[in-house]
């Protein structure tokens, strides 16, 4: 009887070690994948008047919105625009407006990729558009606060989010905090121009 308990005893320590080995190696995956996925998505940095931001993109959750916002960098599309539009305690938007306010003339209008994987949070970059869904081109916003309207599904297609901030999120609550004035019938135009400087991808 003894024997046979130790026995019994031995098989189920042995099967808890199995069973913690095999946690520990699912979880040592699962972090390395996850590692590996954050590894693979592209980094840009935005440098601008006020300083730096850095940004790490989602292609794989808005793959056309991605691309579009890596050619335009690509091409030096964004260098010398501006933060045309601030507004403190709701989002910073530029990449379309040169500092004496002549709109640059973009490519054709994307699809609006707007998900409720990626919501409108504080940090987040998404694209800024007209009413029409389909509209956004080359301009875009940074989100200094949650911003649940712009989501998709809550007051329509929503505005598609497209990465987040990971270093610098100090400098995009500066720029949201500068005076503003209204410039050729647009609000919330910086009265010192914040200048994109450029945008390049972080190697």
């Amino acid at each position: 009887m003894t024997n046979s308990v130790n026995s019994s005893s031995n098989v189920i320590q042995v099967l808890l070690m199995v069973i913690g080995l095999s946690f520990m190696a699912f979880q040592t995956h699962a972090q390395t994948g996850a590692d590996e996925q954050s590894e693979t998505l592209p980094k840009v940095r935005i440098l601008t008047n006020e300083g730096a931001i850095e940004l790490q993109l989602r292609p794989d959750v808005a793959p056309i919105t991605v691309e579009n916002f890596l050619q335009y960098a690509r091409d030096g599309f964004f260098d010398g625009t501006i933060f045309h539009r601030v507004i403190p305690g709701f989002m910073v938007q530029g990449g379309g407006f040169t500092e004496n306010m002549t709109r640059k003339e973009p490519r054709a209008a994307i699809k609006n990729e707007a998900s409720q994987t990626l919501p409108n949070l504080r940090g987040t970059i998404a694209m800024a558009r007209t009413h029409a869904p389909d509209s956004a081109t080359s301009q875009f916003f940074i989100n200094v606060a949650n911003n649940d309207a712009l989501n998709a599904g809550v007051r329509g297609a929503g505005y598609a989010v497209f990465g987040k901030v990971t270093a610098g999120m100090g400098v995009a609550d500066k720029i949201s905090g500068v005076k503003t004035a209204r410039v050729r019938g647009m609000a919330d135009v910086p009265v010192k121009p914040v200048i994109i400087q450029s945008i390049t991808l972080i190697d």
